[in-house]
């Protein structure tokens, strides 16, 4: 007997689909391919390498953490890599001259480190400057642009191409006037400099066309996932598809008859005779733990409801009295098929929080 366990099936060709779709929304823009948190729980080398091979026209990488850059450079990546949240140490800047990595600045802190007369570095440093025009989270206030745009020009640390940024909170709302006001906010401030621009992720990729500028930011949507709000504006609507399709086997049969409880602490009663399957994968391989029932499991082609609580390394579906399943058929958690989209639905989550939890347990399997 061989059956499989939580294992993550990454489609490289779903990959290739989805960079062409953001590409051909602003084809003459420069994409920033978004690898952060381990690209998504994707594999944040296997997706760089794909993006590489594949000749997608990537121009650059953007992470959030040094560690994430120095792996990819690790791994042979040369191409263009920026730390979306900038560095968190000055004395890390010695590290992004030496592996030619380009850094955001967003505040007074790294504004001072990084135009420090004293620092000596070989090379100067490609500089991202963070403008917050509403998402309040990082960014530097429209009111300090001109100090911090005429102390990064003039210092001899910063390359000089720098480029203008900001982010959108709403993006993903297309009737949402914040992101209208967003874009005012960044247009009025910049629109007497020449320097190349940045403000669309992957709602603004999609929904709205004036954020594209220079540079594209898309994250989400590479993976297959819809960055918009409205079910209308599924992934399928968009034209992408999932990169991830989270799979295991079914591992045991059980028939049991009305008024049975399921799984920890009871929590499920069956209300008539029925054939209980266990599934192979739990919360420790990054299935949401507060995945409720009723949540929806793929099964030889159709979908059958998730029942009592979720386990560590387990789950428990209802297969109904007349189940042709057998054990060591493939059950699939969410992707080709079945969107994670609706398992987040389900678990009172985000796609978002699904993908980056898969554990280090799972098998990755590349087609």
């Amino acid at each position: 007997m061989s059956l499989r366990t939580a294992t993550a099936l990454i489609d490289r060709q779903a990959l290739a689909n989805n960079f062409n779709v953001v590409k051909a929304l602003a084809p003459t823009a420069n994409i920033l391919a978004v690898l952060k948190a381990n690209a998504y729980g994707h594999g944040l080398e296997l997706i760089a390498k794909t993006l590489i091979e594949q000749n997608s026209q990537a121009d650059a990488f953007g992470v959030a953490r040094l560690d994430e850059a120095l792996a990819l450079r690790s791994t042979g990546v040369v191409k263009p890599i920026v730390l979306l949240e900038g560095f968190f140490d000055a004395k890390d800047i010695s590290k992004l001259a030496e592996h030619n990595l380009q850094t955001i600045v967003h505040n007074h802190e790294q504004l001072e480190a990084i135009t420090d007369d004293n620092l000596s570095l070989a090379e100067p440093l490609k500089v991202w400057l963070k403008i917050d025009t509403g998402m309040h989270r990082l960014g530097i206030n429209p009111e300090d642009f001109d100090i911090f745009y005429q102390k990064l020009s003039q210092s001899k640390n910063v390359h000089a191409d720098l480029i203008l940024m900001s982010h959108m909170a709403c993006a993903d709302e297309k009737n949402n006037q914040a992101t209208t006001q967003q874009i005012a906010i960044f247009e009025k401030l910049t629109a007497n400099y020449q320097e190349q621009k940045s403000m669309a992720n992957s709602a603004g990729c999609f929904a709205w066309p004036e954020s594209h500028y220079q540079w594209l930011r898309p994250g989400l949507m590479l993976y297959g996932v819809s960055p918009m709000i409205s079910t209308q504006d599924s992934a399928n609507e968009i034209g992408i598809e999932p990169v991830m399709t989270l799979q295991s086997s079914l591992i045991a049969l059980r028939k049991i008859p009305a008024g049975e409880a399921v799984g920890y602490g009871g929590a499920w009663v069956s209300d008539k005779e029925t054939i209980i399957g266990v599934i192979a994968i739990g919360y420790g391989d990054g299935y949401p733990r507060h995945a409720g029932n009723g949540t929806p499991v793929l099964i030889n082609g159709r979908k059958v409801p998730l029942v009592g609580r979720v386990a560590m390394d387990m789950i428990t579906v209802d297969l109904g009295i007349n189940a042709q399943e057998n054990i060591g058929d493939i059950a699939t958690l969410w992707g080709k098929g079945l969107p994670v989209e609706e398992i987040a639905e389900h678990a009172d989550t985000i796609p978002y929080e699904l993908l980056c939890n898969i554990t280090r347990r799972v098998q990755v399997d590349v087609l």
